[in-house]
């Protein structure tokens, strides 16, 4: 099927800031509540937010099969589970009521008053119910910098790392949109030089700078999704901020793994931007060396020329721009993330989530973590305002921004911000909660 919504050449009457992360060729989907404190799945055009939910009641999907009630759920998930083809019918059908020849919609103005909001009179929500959510560590660079901080240069790869994307099963509990505010979490560490661990507040807090996948009901119990298959059943893509506490993380993670310097919270945008939306701005890969095995062989071009931005701001407001890396740094595709994932039987279901792993860049200044821009501590990063970072202080919001543009054209995520508070104070915070 045609993806007509991608079609560079259309433009929406619906006023669209220059430079606009929502054009009318992005059209993503989220869950927002309205100004009548109504929960909806809705998309984007620049700065106005559309309620796809009063669009199907009043008739505008009419002739593409969709259940009564897909669009007046608080979650994604069943119109996920409806498939690529339900998907690009309804991005098509949404392009062609907004385009700016169309005056079905456009003057309409009672079917405008109730399908067309402002942005200050939404607040977004997950969009989707995570029920399982992995988190990959597909960047090389990333990889080859703690390998190197933490082993030696010469064996900074572990054996498998050139052989399957490594991944880990991560908590769906703590993953919220962006704006939600976090607080440092409480652990476990092993002060450098100490005999004994210690209980008390992480002081090496770190965000990673991740993008993360969202699937549909992909497999059957036991079934191996091929690779060449595997965009299939992926709907769309995040960004995404997967917390960190490392003095946590160097004392637990031996002999399984990440655990509670993982799942203290995880942070997304609220937008899902389709692989549809993004064909566009398909790229290949690094090159793979050795060759993976066949089950995991790829031809074309499975990489997204998709670049990122991190601001860090301090308490008093100020940002500073401290990484810039690209989703294309990325050594394992999605596709290859999902067939390896499934290659055992495991099954897959409408909104799981797959993140990438931190994405660093091939210099400095595109390393996705403050553990590689301040290299362990060593090189601090100075701050617009004068200030150091090793980590992320307490009430400091790291902002995380991504976009594609080509030949004229950009298209992007819009922003996840998280603000870090201080170790949750049961009496304070719970009061005012």
């Amino acid at each position: 099927m045609e993806i007509l919504a991608n079609n560079p050449n259309r433009k929406t009457w619906i006023p669209t800031p220059e430079n606009t992360d929502f054009p009318i060729q992005n059209i993503p989907f989220g869950v927002f509540l309205t100004r009548d404190d109504i929960i909806t799945i809705g998309t984007r055009i620049g700065d106005t937010a559309i309620d796809l939910g009063a669009m199907h009641q009043l008739g505008y999907f009419d002739g593409i099969p969709l259940t009564d009630d897909i669009f007046l759920q608080d979650t994604l998930n069943d119109f996920i589970s409806d498939g690529q083809k339900t998907w690009r019918l309804v991005r098509n059908r949404i392009s062609e009521v907004f385009e700016i020849g169309n005056e079905t919609l456009k003057n309409n103005e009672n079917h405008k008053n109730i399908i067309l909001f402002a942005l200050n009179e939404i607040e977004m929500q997950l969009p989707v119910q995570i029920g399982d959510y992995t988190d990959f560590y597909s960047s090389k660079e990333h990889a080859t910098n703690v390998g190197t901080m933490f082993r030696d240069p010469e064996n900074a790869l572990l054996p498998n790392w050139l052989h399957i994307p490594v991944g880990y099963h991560g908590r769906s509990s703590t993953i919220i949109p962006s704006g939600i505010p976090i607080h440092r979490p409480m652990g476990q560490t092993m002060p450098k030089g100490a005999e004994k661990p210690i209980f008390g507040p992480s002081r090496l807090v770190d965000f990673e700078l991740e993008m993360a996948f969202i699937t549909t009901d992909a497999n059957s119990l036991g079934e191996p999704i091929a690779v060449e298959n595997a965009e299939d059943h992926i709907f769309g893509m995040v960004l995404f901020n997967d917390w960190s506490a490392r003095d946590i993380q160097k004392w637990e993670y031996v002999p399984l793994g990440p655990f509670l310097a993982k799942s203290f919270a995880s942070s997304i945008s609220p937008w899902i931007v389709t692989l549809d939306a993004l064909a566009p701005y398909r790229c290949k890969g690094p090159k793979q060396e050795p060759k993976p095995f066949p089950y995991l062989a790829l031809q074309g071009e499975h990489s997204f020329d998709i670049q990122l931005e991190v601001d860090l701001i301090t308490p008093e407001g100020i940002p500073t721009t401290i990484s810039k890396s690209n989703f294309k740094y990325l050594y394992w595709s999605m596709a290859q993330q999902l067939a390896h994932h499934t290659t055992n039987g495991c099954k897959v279901n409408s909104g799981d989530m797959m993140g990438s792993g931190t994405i660093s860049g091939p210099t400095p200044d595109s390393y996705g973590s403050m553990l590689e821009l301040a290299w362990q501590g060593t090189k601090p990063i100075t701050l617009k305002d004068g200030s150091e970072r090793k980590f992320i202080q307490d009430n400091d919001t790291v902002v995380i921004k991504g976009f594609c543009e080509r030949n004229g054209h950009r298209l992007g995520f819009g922003e996840v911000s998280t603000k870090l508070l201080p170790v949750f104070n049961s009496k304070k915070d719970k009061k005012n909660m």
